[in-house]
């Protein structure tokens, strides 16, 4: 896209995206919480990035950053905080990161990203919902799909089959690429738990500096995946790749308010590292001034009085309208299932005076409440009292404990008047899957910090 077209749609965006007043007055003391990042950038000084298994955007989002974000996931005088925008709401700052291209199998995920990173000039054709087995057929039967210069890929392969909350198949997976179930007679290279190889066929096609792959804590734990996994993402290009061992990162520990713990590969191109950065990236400790994982901020599952208090779920959910008084969508219309005494996942209120739970993609009555009835065991008494009624998480109340920006929009109408263009069920869905913007943006800042260290000044 030209800068001429990019600035056309820019234009196009400020006059359609409309934000709900109740939403603007959250975390603005403008109107108009629309916070375009300039575009004026060199375009030598852009670190461009192909993302894969997408979703709405969370590992995007904070790779671009410029987004609002609870305050208190930052130090007082951290220089990555652009703005204060109000009371307890910043704008993090712009990185040199810029997406050029995504995918996703899920409609619900295309609608949200498209809608939201529309605000970063980004057009529809950016993103492909095909699956990415498609994708690559496609790419080596002629077609032109990824773009020829990308200096990172990410991607948070499908998870299911690795999660400890799941059946745990892993790489001999019942389900194909697009989640459906798998035919006898499929290959069996295709189905959903051996999808993060052909993430690996991406990077053999584009050939990135970097690759940074997610998954979750339960791929650790499952035999020897692990080392299956990164020794396959180390072949990538012909053994072109220095793979660090994978990292677990929990989201506590850089100020989300919520308990969850990702498995991260990072993977580095060998020939486009400075001799320096190549022997201390293969050295057995590698040192920290070249370690490309953040350093935790606050300290949540780890003691240390120099971190910052853990954010807990008061700290982005007080200022919240309750549903029925609400005129935000994502936060008005939410999953209405009733409470089961089964003890089964989900049946308990969430503690507002620390982290959350992990935000569930699968949202069949088991997403935990907001609040609990006495009746149930509900703790809240001055909630109860004041007449506020048991209920569930809203998909608002779920995307701001994953650290998504209050101005994120979940659930849409449709054109009409009964119709919806997103749901709270679909929300639910990609907010679960999502990676939490305020981790993704510390994982950007730290990589943006040490691009010069490893590659030198070829992108200045």
């Amino acid at each position: 896209m030209s800068q001429k077209q990019r600035e056309k749609l820019l234009i196009k965006a400020r006059g359609e995206y409309i934000v709900d007043e109740e939403i603007a007055d959250f975390i603005s003391d403008s109107q108009i919480p629309l916070y375009f990042p300039n575009h004026d950038n060199d375009e030598t000084d852009t670190i461009k990035v192909l993302s894969l298994f997408s979703g709405c955007g969370g590992m995007d989002l904070g790779f671009e950053g410029d987004f609002v974000a609870p305050k208190i996931s930052f130090a007082t005088n951290d220089s990555n905080i652009l703005t204060s925008v109000k009371k307890d709401w910043v704008r993090t700052r712009k990185t040199r990161f810029r997406t050029v291209f995504a995918n996703d199998i899920l409609p619900e995920a295309q609608i949200a990203w498209t809608t939201y990173m529309r605000r970063f000039g980004y057009g529809e054709e950016l993103f492909y919902n095909n699956s990415i087995v498609e994708l690559v057929k496609m790419h080596k039967d002629g077609a032109q799909i990824f773009p020829s210069q990308v200096d990172v890929v990410t991607g948070g392969f499908p998870c299911q089959d690795f999660s400890v909350a799941g059946k745990r198949k892993g790489f001999d997976s019942e389900k194909d690429d697009y989640g459906k179930k798998r035919k006898e007679d499929s290959p069996s290279e295709e189905t959903r738990g051996k999808l993060y190889y052909w993430m690996k066929q991406v990077i053999d096609i584009t050939k990135p500096k970097v690759f940074i792959a997610e998954n979750v804590k339960g791929l650790v734990n499952l035999g020897d995946v692990k080392d299956i996994i990164q020794k396959d993402f180390s072949s990538s290009d012909g053994n072109g790749y220095i793979v660090l061992p994978p990292k677990v990162l929990h989201a506590g520990n850089y100020g989300v308010p919520e308990s969850r713990e990702r498995v991260i590969f990072i993977g580095i191109r060998k020939d486009a590292l400075l001799p320096k950065a190549k022997k201390a990236l293969e050295s057995l400790t590698i040192p920290a001034e070249y370690n490309p994982y953040p350093t935790p901020s606050h300290a949540c599952t780890i003691k240390d009085d120099h971190l910052l208090k853990p954010v807990t779920t008061y700290d982005v959910l007080k200022d919240l309208h309750e549903p029925d008084c609400s005129t935000d969508l994502s936060q008005r219309v939410y999953s209405k299932a009733k409470f089961l005494s089964n003890g089964s996942q989900g049946q308990i209120e969430i503690k507002l005076n620390g982290i959350g739970p992990t935000i569930r993609s699968e949202h069949h009555g088991n997403i935990e409440f907001r609040r609990l009835s006495a009746e149930h065991g509900g703790q809240y008494v001055d909630e109860l009292s004041s007449g506020m009624r048991e209920r569930r998480l809203t998909p608002r109340e779920c995307a701001l404990i994953q650290t998504f920006p209050p101005d994120y929009q979940f659930v849409m109408k449709g054109d009409s008047k009964r119709g919806m263009k997103l749901s709270a069920s679909g929300a639910y869905k990609i907010i679960g899957n999502a990676v939490p913007p305020v981790l993704a943006f510390k994982i950007a800042v730290r990589l943006e910090e040490l691009w010069s260290k490893y590659f030198g000044d070829e992108n200045k």
